[in-house]
């Protein structure tokens, strides 16, 4: 974007006007529409950050409209008020849909998402250590009968989460971030298999194969949290 950074608004392209509602919409808008994973660019994505990080507060926002000699009163007139014939009604179906739009995330993000990350974390957090103990001797029976719980432990978990996966669709607006979530999941079952294969034989490559899965899947997870973020303003 060729605009001064510290014009929050047309970073944004919305009017001084524009109520918190809109400035989020379109802030969500231009984040999918400029995001490097879609072909965007870094730089672009911190003028929108930092222009929504000042337009989200009320006070931040205050404070720079005095500073920015812009005099903003408050946000448009309500609906019904407009020049045009319907204008105001038009306006409030938009920002009607637009809340519906919202509740059906946040109520997928909550109620799927939330509940599937925090059972990944149980099958991929106690994993080095369950493998540490392994380590100690692979040929101990005590030791793989430890092991092989925690894999079966792992394999009821992911069930559950392969369940609320499907429980649900995943709205629209957050289609990108549900399929990520996919193959998340999908990395850690793979690596459970691996990793049974290699309890059914002790062959390394299984063992390798099952903890590289595990730690791709790790990195997924993190960066879900991150796009999450995004994904929930």
């Amino acid at each position: 974007m060729a605009r001064t950074p510290a014009d929050h608004y047309a970073i944004l392209g919305v009017s001084p006007g524009a109520t918190t509602a809109e400035i989020k919409a379109a802030y969500r808008a231009l984040v999918k529409r400029h995001h490097p994973d879609a072909g965007g660019d870094q730089g672009t994505i911190l003028a929108l950050n930092a222009a929504w990080e000042v337009l989200r507060d009320g006070d931040r926002r205050r404070h720079y409209d005095h500073g920015a000699g812009l005099g903003v009163a408050g946000p448009p007139r309500p609906a019904g008020s407009g020049s045009g014939p319907g204008s105001g009604t038009t306006q409030g179906r938009h920002r009607g849909a637009g809340a519906a739009s919202d509740e059906a995330l946040l109520g997928w993000l909550q109620q799927v998402y939330v509940p599937i990350d925090r059972l990944i974390g149980q099958v991929i957090n106690p994993f080095p250590a369950q493998l540490r103990a392994l380590a100690a001797d692979p040929y101990d029976d005590e030791l793989m009968e430890a092991f092989c719980a925690f894999l079966a432990q792992s394999r009821s978990r992911m069930e559950k989460v392969e369940a609320l996966y499907r429980s649900r669709a995943c709205p629209s607006a957050a289609r990108g971030f549900g399929l990520s979530l996919y193959h998340c999941l999908s990395q850690v079952q793979d690596a459970l298999v691996e990793l049974e294969r290699y309890t059914m034989g002790y062959v390394d490559s299984y063992l390798h194969d099952g903890k590289e899965m595990l730690r791709e899947a790790r990195l997924r997870r993190s960066r879900l949290k991150e796009e999450r973020r995004r994904v929930e303003l």
